[in-house]
């Protein structure tokens, strides 16, 4: 680096040996100590404060550099004092690890609703636990007909507008709709699960064979609501539905089901292959739906059975097809070589009750 003397003479170049920039000061406790305007050097570089480079300048403005106990400093004069932001300790213990909240999942985060006609009608038959039911000042006369059901339970009604209930839908609606309120919502306590013992339990009571639908990892709640109402119809004694990867029973699959959840046991488990053996154990004959099983018709479906219906896209995991009897299948003649799972479901179902001659 180049500097030029107070006489102006040629410039020269210090050898770096020599030290190129004059050393800074240190004090006996090994801290830097910052030059006033008076000492030998500037505050900045250690540079005269003779005018030459603006040292003189540059030290009056910037000045004298104290840090207080309290967080702030002053520059220049004891009246100039500005708050420093925050003291190293404050900003690390506002960095400090913090254990991540523990995060509900979105079934938790929103109310339980029944939605539509069917759900709440059949709701209110059943007894169910209802807080408070939505209707529209809009009202028909099958909707007046569940208001006055639901006077005869003495159970609480409010008149609300339209787009209440719109907005109350929405999360359950499908491309940006609210869902088919039909006028009406119910706030309701969640479905009560059971076991697996449960469903064989409704089996005994009515004398007949168990007759149970397991679903291996169906998602679309709207494909869960579909396969309980089918179940219902097909006089099934209750489905099993996992916890994992799985979809539970939401307001969309009550909705779904058009009531058919408050008279179908429903068993959700951990391990679908763990409940499998629990229902072999209870002599129930387990059939797998699978595109690569024996065609329904040729396949003895009769008695007691336990019909698994697989994912919308994967089908049965290979755990779940292996812990199957046998696999039965739906034959094809068109283009597409598959059914919704839904669909599918209720094929099989009606299909083995045609077995029973029922």
């Amino acid at each position: 680096m180049a500097y030029r003397d107070t006489n102006g003479k040629q410039p020269y170049r210090k050898n770096r040996a020599e030290g190129d920039r004059p050393s800074r000061n240190y004090g006996a406790d090994g801290t830097r100590s910052y030059r006033s305007a008076d000492s030998e050097g500037s505050a900045r570089g250690g540079r005269k404060p003779d005018g030459v480079r603006g040292g003189a300048k540059r030290v009056e403005t910037r000045g004298e550099r104290t840090e207080n106990m309290d967080g702030t400093y002053r520059r220049g004069s004891e009246q100039q004092r500005k708050p420093y932001r925050k003291s190293f300790d404050e900003r690390r213990t506002e960095t400090a690890y913090q254990a991540p909240a523990v995060q509900q999942s979105e079934e938790d985060e929103q109310p339980y609703l029944l939605i539509g006609r069917n759900a709440v009608r059949e709701a209110i038959k059943a007894d169910r636990s209802i807080d408070r039911i939505l209707v529209s000042n809009e009202t028909d006369g099958s909707l007046r007909e569940i208001v006055n059901l639901a006077r005869d339970k003495k159970l609480v009604i409010r008149e609300v507008d339209r787009k209440k209930l719109d907005e109350l839908c929405m999360p359950f609606g499908h491309g940006g709709k609210t869902a088919n309120h039909q006028g009406i919502v119910a706030y309701a306590a969640g479905v009560e699960y059971c076991t697996v013992a449960d469903i064989l339990a409704v089996a005994r009571e009515r004398n007949e064979e168990p007759f149970v639908i397991v679903l291996d990892g169906i998602e679309d709640p709207h494909n869960l609501g579909s396969i309980i109402r089918s179940a219902d119809c097909a006089g099934a004694h209750g489905v099993v539905i996992g916890k994992r990867r799985s979809a539970s029973v939401t307001a969309a699959a009550v909705k779904s089901s058009a009531g058919a959840s408050e008279y179908v046991k429903i068993a959700r488990v951990v391990n679908i292959s763990g409940a499998i053996a629990e229902l072999k154990k209870a002599g129930v004959w387990v059939a797998g739906a699978d595109m690569h099983g024996q065609p329904m018709g040729k396949q003895n479906l009769s008695g007691a059975l336990a019909l698994v219906i697989g994912s919308e896209g994967d089908g049965l995991s290979k755990l779940v097809r292996e812990s199957c009897d046998f696999l039965v299948s739906i034959p094809m003649q068109g283009h597409i070589d598959s059914l919704n799972a839904g669909v599918a479901a209720a094929i099989l179902m009606f299909e083995k009750r045609r077995q029973d001659g029922k």
